[in-house]
């Protein structure tokens, strides 16, 4: 994996986007793919496969139930146990102005809704800190205010009208945050501040009930983490000789967590957070000379010579030379507990190690948690975790003692997903198979349990840290960067997000499946699965794709069958959330991929409401979009509120801080700062409605 040339790495980035592709994940989709396992592509299996159309002559019906009853079925205008919509017109909780694609640098919500700014990059989250003053940042300083690039966002209530809110800060554009940035030669201030501008924040905010605005507040619950603040590794892997340096040779403290992307909220009331791009912030993988070590760096796409950042000039532990296992302490899910200041978060290393987009958990029918990931990267693999224990109901001390163990014992499992079709009908242009719909069925490939390995020539701890190995030995399906994996709260049934992979079909790369069915993937899919039996611990599923993304003009484009001339263009699928009533809603990562009529820069990003049910099923519909340059994160949707997160506003070409591409939030003659924004309905007499009625 030769190094980037800085012209290179120019030529490369994302169409719009200047600096997003380098900082947030060292232009990884200009690298080479780092999974070069031999195992097969599915292209291969389904020319082995029994067809559909094969099967059913034989006798042999494949159904799978919603619940206690139903099926997964293609055409299926509706599954048992749906929420109810509205006859024949929009589902609960989807009936608003569809607000058009757009380039405008501000928030953009439909007609009758309001937004305000929550909280910004700077602003202060603990007492005493200083207020945010862009030309005399210090890392003291930003170690107290809201970090850079907030990412996930999660609430959990307190009383009254407060929340608890938890927000990623995954990774910092120092070009943006500093005047006369050099980028090959930081300072070691510079360096200190982005280190404290990365981790989690965790602050009370309050919701005025009378006017609908929220508002971030001072409180004993408030703080940060950061690049230098401790963490713990619990579960089987912890304590590993694999997890030891030099500074913590018990392998079970670790400083900091890095570019945390999604997350997820549990049901006992905690806040997990997903290490997504950890390899580039490590320096000099090409000067290893342990071939095992080597191997397992490039698997990870740890950067050959110097960082980006160059966070080894000042903190050896960034340098694989001196401290060949510190990458190893990075790439897992993270715990935080919000309603205790003093508790040490985890990272819990029984949900394995790779680029975790996040985790979300679902209960199985016996109470056990299930936690849902993806590792987003091209032609890697989605996974579930299945604890051995159940969910302790209630908040005793023995009940949270209990949860707290959830994460540490279970079994962690790989997703392998089988077509129904033969593979000569997916042709990687979009167009349906015979038998009108791109699905399957799919199983969960053990990979390890407590301290026992189902991996041939592995070890447990090995499984762990090295996941993607242990993924590539057993045969593992490779998607089109699996990013959000969310359970659907009303049905059970489980969507992927699926964002892009234009690699897809290239010489040399796996071709279009029927789970990845476009070649040269630019703008993503969404897959929609099920457990066998309605369970999600279950071993087996059946899945069928929901969306294919893209200009609904393009004929490659597939919209669940619904009519495409009345749904809102969409790209690249990033984050998912659902409302109460049981829609999906997707927020887009496109760096303005896509182009429609009117908008010749391309779409700026948003956070689109999609119909699951009836007949409008398939429908996408855009709620609101973000300013320019900005990526739509965190979505948060209930009936009161809808927060999202707009991220690296301004990031476009000819972006400096001497010619920012965008004054949002702030106005003109600012610089631009990542924020959370919430958004409402205004009713009767100007006090809050609910959202989508």
């Amino acid at each position: 994996m030769p190094l980037l040339s800085d012209q290179h790495r120019s030529d490369q980035h994302r169409p719009g986007r200047l600096y997003t592709c380098r900082y947030r994940c060292g232009d990884a989709c200009a690298q080479p793919v780092p999974n070069r396992s031999e195992n097969e592509y599915f292209g291969t299996i389904l020319q082995r496969a029994i067809s559909r159309r094969g099967a059913l002559r034989a006798g042999a019906v494949i159904t799978l139930a919603v619940g206690a009853s139903g099926a997964l079925a293609a055409c299926a205008p509706a599954a048992p146990g749906a929420p109810e919509g509205t006859g024949g017109g929009l589902p609960v909780g989807l009936d608003y102005e569809t607000v058009p694609v757009n380039n405008t640098d501000a928030i953009t919500v439909p007609p009758g809704y309001r937004s305000n700014v929550v909280i910004r990059w700077g602003d202060p989250i603990v007492d005493g800190a200083p207020e945010f003053d862009f030309a005399n940042q210090t890392p003291e300083a930003q170690a107290q205010q809201f970090g850079y690039n907030n990412d996930f966002c999660g609430v959990l209530p307190l009383d009254g009208d407060r929340l608890v809110m938890f927000n990623n800060h995954e990774y910092t554009i120092e070009p943006l945050m500093f005047a006369g940035y050099d980028e090959e030669n930081p300072t070691e201030t510079q360096v200190r501040i982005g280190m404290a501008a990365h981790g989690l924040s965790v602050h009370v905010v309050e919701r005025d009930p009378a006017t609908g605005e929220m508002r971030a507040v001072l409180d004993p619950l408030n703080r940060r983490y950061t690049a230098t603040s401790e963490f713990r590794l619990t579960g089987p892997a912890a304590g590993s000789a694999l997890l030891q340096t030099s500074a913590d040779p018990t392998g079970t403290r670790v400083l900091g967590t890095l570019n945390n992307c999604a997350g997820g909220v549990t049901p006992w009331g905690t806040f997990l957070s997903g290490e997504e791009n950890f390899n580039q912030y490590f320096a000099n993988a090409a000067s290893v000379v342990d071939p095992a070590v080597l191997a397992r760096a490039e698997r990870y796409g740890i950067t050959e010579e110097a960082s980006e950042r160059k966070w080894e000039r000042f903190d050896p532990r960034f340098d694989m030379l001196a401290e060949p296992n510190e990458p190893n302490r990075f790439g897992w899910i993270v715990e935080v507990d919000p309603q205790d200041p003093t508790a040490t978060p985890v990272k819990r290393t029984a949900l394995g190690r790779f680029k975790h987009e996040g985790a979300t958990i679902h209960l199985a029918a016996d109470g056990r948690a299930v936690a849902y990931m993806g590792d987003d990267e091209r032609f890697d693999y989605v996974y579930k975790y299945v604890s051995n224990a159940a969910v302790r109901e209630g908040n005793t001390r023995a009940a949270r003692e209990a949860n707290a163990t959830l994460l540490d014992d279970g079994t962690l499992y790989v997703a392998r997903f089988t077509g129904n079709s033969p593979a000569t009908e997916i042709t990687g242009d979009g167009a349906l198979p015979a038998d009108g719909a791109f699905d399957g069925t799919g199983e969960w490939i053990k990979l390890a349990a407590g301290t026992e390995s189902f991996v041939p020539g592995m070890s447990a701890e090995e499984v762990y840290v090295f996941t993607r190995q242990a993924a590539d030995v057993v045969g593992a399906t490779k998607m089109d960067r699996p990013e959000d994996v969310e359970a659907n709260p009303v049905t059970g049934r489980v969507y992927i997000a699926l964002t892009n992979n234009t690699d897809r079909g290239t010489e040399g790369a796996a071709g279009p499946d029927e789970a990845n069915p476009r070649t040269e993937n630019a703008h993503g899919h969404v897959v929609e699965f099920e457990e066998d039996g309605g369970d999600a611990a279950a071993g087996a599923f059946s899945w069928r794709i929901l969306l294919v993304c893209g200009d609904p003009e393009d004929p490659s484009t597939y919209f669940a069958g619904f009519d495409k001339s009345q749904v809102s263009p969409i790209t690249s699928p990033d984050n998912l959330a659902f409302d109460g009533h049981g829609n999906l809603w997707i927020s887009t990562d496109s760096g303005r991929a896509l182009e429609v009529a009117g908008t010749p820069a391309g779409i700026n990003d948003g956070l689109y409401g999609v119909s699951l049910e009836g007949e409008t099923r398939g429908r996408t519909a855009l709620f609101a979009t973000v300013p320019n340059g900005a990526e739509c994160c965190g979505p948060v949707v209930t009936d009161e509120f809808v927060l999202i997160s707009p991220q690296h506003p301004g990031d476009l070409d000819g972006a400096s801080t001497e010619t920012p591409q965008s004054t949002w939030p702030d106005g003109p003659g600012s610089q631009p700062r990542p924020s959370v924004v919430n958004i409402w309905r205004e009713g009767e007499g100007g006090r809050p409605g609910r959202i989508g009625e």
